[in-house]
This record gives C-alpha cells, structure tokens and sequence, in this order.
C-alpha cells in the first residue's frame, strides 16, 4: 500500500479536546449478494462477521465493527411465520422467502456502515470500494432504478455555534460546486438530488451579521428545514445538542444522535473505474478548508450575497461558475 494516503487531510484534524477527528461512512450498492458482501467485507479488513438478525451483519474489525445490512427495513423484517399472514402465504415459507431475497438483493442497495474512522485511516476505506469494484459491486450508473447514495458523518471540531456556522456557511457557498461533480448525468434526468436548504434560510444564514446562539440557530434551521432531506442534514446534529427542542419541529425515529455533520451524496458511482472514494472526500476537505479561513470564507460569502442580486453579471454567469473559478483562483482545486 502506498505511504501517502489519497484522502486528504484538513487544516483542522483534531477536536478541541486534542483527539483526532473521526468520519462515519455509509456506502449503498449492488451487484454483489449479501452473503457475499458480507465475506468480502470479513475478508478484506481482516474481521469476523456475526449475523446479528435477518439481513444485519456485525464485522468487528481492528478498526471497529462494520456493519453490513440490506436498506429496506420491511424485507429485513419480514417473518413469513407471522400468524397475521394468511396461511396459504406462510406455507410457502422458505421458497418464498429464497423468491423475495433474490428479487430485494437486485434492487434494494446493500449498504456498508463504518465505525468512526480517523480521517489519518480513510485509506482503508479507498481500498475497500476499489476492492468491492473489482468483485463487481455497481453504483447508482448501472441501471436508472439503482439511486444508491453514499453517506459522510464528519465529526465536527467542537460543537460552538459559531463553528457551526462557519461549516454551514461553507456548505451553502459550495453546494452547487458539490452537486456538479458528484450527481451522474442519468440520476440528474430521472431522479431528484438529495434537496439543498430553503433559500430563506441560506439568506439568513449566509448575512454578515448572522451570529445566532445555539437555540436560535437550531430555530432559524428547523422553521424552513424541518426534514431529513437535506444534501447536509443537521437533524442528527440537532438531536444530540438539543433533542426536546428538534422534537418540537420533527419526530423521527430514523434521526440518530451524533457530534456529527451528515452529507448525503446521491449517487455512489462505485463499478465507474474512474471514480474513488478519495474523490468525494477531498471535496468534502474542501469545504472543511474553507469553513476554517476565516478571510476566505468571509469573502466568498460576499460574492455569494452579491449573485442573489438582479445584475445582467448574474443574467450570465451561474453561481456555479463563479463559485468553481474562485475556488480554481485561490488554489483549493
């Protein structure tokens, strides 16, 4: 394995109490069986895996335990034993269940969950996707009903507003230049992206002046943004600083608790022999690099205040383009 790691490294690494920071990632795909999968995964990081229920696997691994489990919970949980279900359906038992398995692991995503891994060990996880493509994992290019996502939970460095603030504000600056370089041209026509935060709320968020505290910036988010469908998703964030005021604007039981920033990328092009994992992380640095400049990111953000205004320069040029020649501009890419 080569010494220089592909994925790079932000300016921030540690966490305000001098740990190294973390990433938790979740990787959807197909074309490999579960069980398969499974041993693949045991195999490659040097793990045992346990069956912990139907479709839901533990690798424990020296890197943590990885967890392994096809992405539909009422197939994961389907009991064709169930007395609510009529008998000449439980009677077909396990040649049912072998019809259904076959028909769910074509077009249900299997999916791969990390442990928290330092960002110094994200090698790890470049190997495993390139060692997964060459056993013919597919992506969401393969087929238009394959709309397979990959997920990053970046630890944050400490939890004060104003860092989250700088980290949103970068967010926002930077979506489009995100969305064009990781959304295949094929989920663009046929499906829609993982949405982007209401322009009211990006407004807000994005004014000069704009230092809320904790509890107002979780109101200022909620009030235009009460969903899970977000391309970077607070609600987890939200519920580990302040569960009962989240609950107030939304219940959801799928919403985890974590010291964490969730992006939800749409598509994970993981069968495509040009793409890496590395890639969509080093954007994601991007964005880390910029939420920690503070020059920088005040100037983006100005012209970023300044492409919402009518001018016949914003009749021609899209954020997108301005935003892509800054960051070519100041040497971020």
């Amino acid at each position: 394995m080569s010494q220089v790691s592909p994925c790079k490294l932000p300016d921030i690494r540690n966490t305000s109490d001098g740990n190294e920071r973390r990433v938790g990632v979740e990787i959807e795909l197909s074309g490999l069986g579960y069980a398969q999968l499974v041993g693949l995964v045991a195999e490659l990081l040097d793990g045992e895996a346990v069956q912990e229920s139907r479709y839901v696997s533990k690798v424990e691994t020296p890197q943590g335990p990885f967890v392994i489990e096809l992405d539909s919970d009422p197939i994961k949980d389907l009991d064709l034993a169930d007395e609510r279900l009529p008998q000449s359906i439980r009677d077909l038992g396990g040649q049912a269940m072998e019809v259904i398995d076959a028909a769910a692991e074509r077009i249900v995503p299997l999916e791969i969950i990390t442990p928290p891994i330092p960002f110094s060990g994200l090698h790890r996880i470049e190997t495993l996707t390139d060692r997964l493509r060459e056993a013919g994992a597919l992506g969401s290019r393969e087929a238009i009903y394959f709309a397979f996502g990959l997920q990053l939970n970046p630890e944050l460095p400490d939890l004060k507003p104003a860092t989250l603030i700088r980290y949103f504000q970068a967010f926002a600056a930077l979506y489009d230049w995100l969305k064009a370089r990781h959304q295949l041209d094929i989920s663009r026509k046929l499906t829609t992206y993982i949405e982007p935060w209401s322009s009211r709320y990006t407004d807000l968020l994005m004014a000069d002046d704009y230092a809320p505290d904790q509890h107002q910036l979780m109101v200022d988010y909620l009030d235009t943004n009460p969903t899970r469908n977000r391309a970077l998703d607070l609600l987890p964030l939200f519920a580990h600083l302040d569960k009962p005021l989240l609950d107030r604007y939304v219940e959801d039981p799928r919403i985890k608790s974590r010291p964490t920033l969730h992006y939800r990328l749409p598509d994970c092009d993981i069968d495509n022999p040009a793409w890496r994992f590395s890639c969509v992380w080093n954007d994601w640095v991007v964005v880390e690099q910029l939420a920690n400049r503070a020059d920088d990111l005040a100037e983006l953000r100005d012209l970023f205040r300044k492409s919402r205004k009518i001018s016949l320069r914003n009749l021609t040029r899209s954020w997108l383009e301005t935003s892509e020649n800054w960051l070519q501009s100041k040497g971020y890419v």
